[in-house]
């Protein structure tokens, strides 16, 4: 593996691709794709727009898995406080308005597209590429929006992505877990480094990380930095209950004390989750923290599709869950586990080639009864698994078939599910385009 220095360029990344959307389209010429490691282009696209980013203040929210779901329970909580936030999350499901959220709600098409208008000469000018291209977009949109704060997700990484231009109130690494290992490093600790380095000097640092070999490694960091960590423990939560429409737990702040609470994204490890979120704003001053019924109301309210989502369409039930790693499938597996979802269960699954599907699909295939595997229409074709080949090496765990094209794989699972379950998951890709073929808008419940 090349190691990640400034200017160094890789393969294509899932999060810097533009999706379906004809929207990406209409925003810039082709921009680079490839991921262009350093800072640089994007604080120089920056100051020539006047530092939009520094006009508001920002939280910055990285991690291998739940950095998103995170991202939105901290917005949603400064929302329902009173604050007009901004959410910058990445990928999108179906629509690329689903990156840029004010207040909860997508920028109108119009916007983004003037706002991109308005970024477009130093995008050119110093040779953005896509993703960095809409990280200023967001941030210079926030800024014409007159948000009040910006909860940003890392892209990819922490240490050399775009997003670290910004200078934040609270930083956070949800965990870390082996993804992306050809980019950040081939061992846990080489991407903890890399997922740690949005850390700054004097700004608190909250992780949910629970292995003692990265926690120590955080810490060490931390101290050079000069930057006060805060761990938030999973194992600490208490009354953790998960059903197919909410997870609720009980967790201890300082703040404000005991706190039931509750949130509509399901799982346990959305308990994690919520209890990190609790522990980034419990950093906030006091001109920003929210109150405690605006910590409940906003956790309870938050809004973040295709992370265990259950649907009932017709006579069928669909779960979509965006599970791109073993750890992501492992969340996944144990939902279903905890969960009495109507049987047969029936996977609808498509993974990127240059995933682990080998180690992430047979948990996978040993908690269905049969499985699809097919190709998401959206995956490059450079970056598309086999999934015939899947199949051969994986078929003993379980009955298995391949279907290459995406709408019958679609339709066939739903007509051996029989009225059970259709479990959508293996890569943003997958749920994405099957939200898109049924109709769905992964904003609307």
């Amino acid at each position: 593996m090349e190691r990640l220095t400034e200017g160094n360029t890789q393969a294509p990344d899932r999060l810097d691709l533009p999706f379906s959307d004809p929207l990406v389209a209409r925003l810039f010429p082709p921009l680079a794709t490839g991921v262009h490691w350093g800072l640089d282009r994007t604080t120089r696209a920056l100051a020539a727009l006047g530092n939009p980013h520094l006009s508001y203040r920002t939280l910055h929210i990285g991690g291998t898995n739940g950095k998103g779901s995170v991202t939105s329970m901290v917005g949603s909580a400064l929302r329902v406080n009173g604050t007009r936030t901004a959410c910058y999350t990445s990928p999108h499901l179906c629509s690329f308005r689903e990156r840029l959220l004010i207040d909860g709600q997508p920028l109108p098409e119009e916007g983004v597209i003037r706002y991109a208008e308005e970024i477009l000469d130093p995008v050119l000018e110093f040779g953005l590429t896509f993703f960095e291209a809409i990280t200023v977009l967001a941030m210079h949109a926030f800024a014409r929006e007159g948000a009040e704060v910006a909860v940003m997700e890392v892209g990819l990484g922490g240490r050399l992505d775009a997003t670290n231009v910004v200078q934040p109130e609270v930083t956070a690494v949800t965990n870390v877990a082996l993804d992306h290992a050809e980019y950040l490093g081939e061992s846990l600790l080489e991407i903890a480094g890399e997922k740690a380095g949005i850390m700054k000097a004097g700004v608190p640092f909250v992780t949910a990380e629970i292995s003692p070999m990265i926690l120590d490694l955080f810490q060490e960091m931390a101290e050079e930095i000069g930057a006060p960590m805060v761990h938030v423990d999973p194992r600490a939560l208490a009354d953790v209950e998960v059903t197919a429409s909410a997870t609720s737990m009980r967790i201890e702040t300082e703040r404000w004390g005991s706190v039931a609470l509750s949130t509509p994204l399901v799982g346990f490890h959305q308990a994690a989750n919520a209890a990190l979120a609790a522990g980034v704003l419990e950093q906030l001053d006091d001109s920003l923290r929210p109150t405690r019924e605006a910590l409940l109301g906003g956790i309870s309210t938050v809004v973040h599709p295709g992370r265990d989502e259950i649907r009932k369409i017709d006579s069928c039930t669909w779960i979509f869950d965006v599970a791109h790693n073993t750890a992501g499938i492992r969340s996944l597996v144990d939902t279903l586990d905890r969960l009495d979802l109507p049987q047969p269960h029936v996977g609808l699954i498509g993974v990127q080639g240059d995933k682990d599907w080998p180690n992430m699909l047979p948990e996978l295939l040993a908690r269905t009864d049969a499985a699809i595997l097919t190709q998401p229409p959206s995956v490059p074709e450079e970056r598309r698994w086999d999934p015939g080949a899947a199949a051969h090496r994986v078929g003993s765990a379980g009955e298995v078939q391949v279907v290459q094209d995406f709408v019958q794989a679609m339709q066939m699972a739903k007509e051996r599910a029989r009225g059970g379950t259709v479990v959508v998951t293996g890569s943003v890709h997958t749920v994405g385009s099957a939200m898109s073929v049924l109709g769905l808008d992964p904003l609307q419940s």
